[in-house]
């Protein structure tokens, strides 16, 4: 139970903060396209509270934690309308892009960090460093995991900008069942583990971004 508590002290944070930032880049990103709509609903904000989803920031991810299932989790969805986007396709893709692309680069920051920290505290277990390795963790994962091109996520926003108007519309029936299919693979990575969905589609992005990460983190180490 320590060790879960230990963990959800450096999780949890990292989690939020990474989820938080990446919303409200997607927020900033559509108010310079040209539309407004987060900045009038007070979205763009970096407290936690304007953004934080009861059940898809703390709920669940604590309870994953907590019965070492695979930790998901979400914030509410920044609003952006893509009529008022001044180009809505590019502005879509755009916006969408913006997410993953905060997510690298604090995990670039963090790496700097860790790098000054010491990349060997991680493995004596400081609480400082450990919790600087799953910022970097977080960070990429959510970044690549968003950037599956399957409704709800990022991905699916740019794949749709990049398809005719007609392949599009047609891909855009898909957005009313995103929910359930984020269930759905959530569902699969934990009840089926051998199948290894999340690993075989994120995976290989995720190990190769944290092994250049760590090559960072030994720079600025000395």
């Amino acid at each position: 139970m320590s060790d879960t508590v230990t963990l959800a002290v450096v999780l949890i944070p990292a989690l939020i903060v990474s989820i938080v930032f990446h919303e409200v880049a997607h927020g900033w990103t559509a108010r310079m396209l040209g539309d407004p709509t987060a900045h009038e609903q007070r979205r763009l904000s970096l407290n936690p509270i304007r953004h934080v989803d009861p059940v898809g920031t703390l709920l669940l991810p604590g309870f994953m934690l907590a019965v070492s299932g695979p930790v998901f989790g979400w914030a509410k969805p920044v609003p952006v309308v893509k009529e008022r986007l001044r180009n809505p396709r590019f502005g879509m893709m755009a916006v969408a892009a913006a997410g993953p692309a905060t997510n690298l680069v604090l995990a670039l920051l963090g790496a700097i960090v860790l790098g000054m920290v010491g990349l060997g505290n991680v493995e004596t277990g400081s609480l400082l460093a450990n919790g600087l390795f799953y910022f970097l963790l977080i960070n990429v994962f959510l970044a690549f995991f968003n950037l599956l091109p399957i409704p709800p996520f990022d991905g699916s926003h740019i794949v749709e900008g990049l398809l005719s108007p007609s392949l599009a519309k047609g891909y855009e029936k898909l957005r009313p069942f995103g929910m359930l299919l984020f269930i759905g693979l959530i569902a699969l990575t934990w009840f089926a583990p051998q199948l290894g969905l999340i690993e075989k589609l994120v995976g290989p992005p995720v190990d190769w971004a944290m092994e250049r990460l760590y090559a960072v983190a030994r720079l600025f180490g000395g």
